[in-house]
C-alpha cells in the first residue's frame, strides 16, 4: 500500500496549496494583531526541515522537501502536507478540535490522511491520530509532529521550522 494509495482532497486546498509559491511574506502584511496558526481560511507555507515522513513501512525522508503547508479551508478543515519526490501526504482534521496542550502548542485530531501526485491531490484514507504544533509566528523554532493510524497502515511526519517568517496565501 505504502505512498501509493490514492486519496482525495478538495479541489480547493490543492488549488490553495500551490497557489502558496507566490505568496507574500507575513512581513509585508500591514500590521494586525497577534497572528494565530492555523488561522484563517488560506495557505501558510512554513520553511524548515522535514525529519521524518514515514508511511507503513515506506520511508519517505530521503525525499522529503523542507517546506510544509499548512491549509485551512472555509469550511474549518485544517491540512498539514508534506511533500516527497513530488508526491504528497496530507494530515487533515476539523480545526474546531484544535486544543491547548501543557506545553504551550496545541493539538489537532485528525480523521484523514489524504495523497497525490504534482498538484493533485487523489485520495484518502479515514485515520484516528493527531497533529502537535507551535505557533510560528511566535518568531522562534517550531516543531509540527503528526501520526495516524487507519485499520492497514500508519502515518508519521515531522517537520522542524527555523523560526523565520512564513508565506500566506489565499
Amino acid at each position: 500500500m505504502g505512498f501509493e494509495i490514492e486519496m482525495k482532497l478538495s479541489a480547493l486546498a490543492a488549488a490553495a496549496f500551490f497557489s502558496a509559491a507566490f505568496a507574500l511574506p507575513a512581513s509585508a502584511a500591514p500590521a494586525a494583531p497577534a497572528e494565530t496558526f492555523p488561522g484563517a481560511p488560506g495557505v501558510i507555507t512554513l520553511s524548515g526541515k522535514c525529519a521524518k515522513l514515514v508511511v507503513a513501512k515506506f520511508d519517505a525522508t530521503k525525499g522529503c522537501k523542507n517546506e510544509l503547508a499548512s491549509v485551512t479551508l472555509v469550511n474549518g478543515l485544517v491540512t498539514f502536507i508534506f511533500t516527497s519526490d513530488g508526491k504528497a501526504l496530507g494530515f487533515q482534521g476539523d480545526g474546531g478540535g484544535i486544543k491547548p496542550t501543557s506545553n504551550g502548542n496545541a493539538r489537532l485530531p485528525l480523521s484523514l490522511v489524504t495523497t497525490g501526485v504534482g498538484n493533485k491531490m487523489t485520495g484518502e484514507v479515514k485515520v484516528a491520530g493527531f497533529c502537535t504544533f507551535g505557533n510560528p509566528y511566535a518568531g522562534k523554532p517550531i516543531a509540527i509532529e503528526c501520526t495516524a493510524e487507519s485499520k492497514d497502515s500508519s502515518f508519521t511526519g515531522s517537520f522542524r521550522t527555523g523560526g523565520k517568517l512564513v508565506k500566506k496565501g489565499k
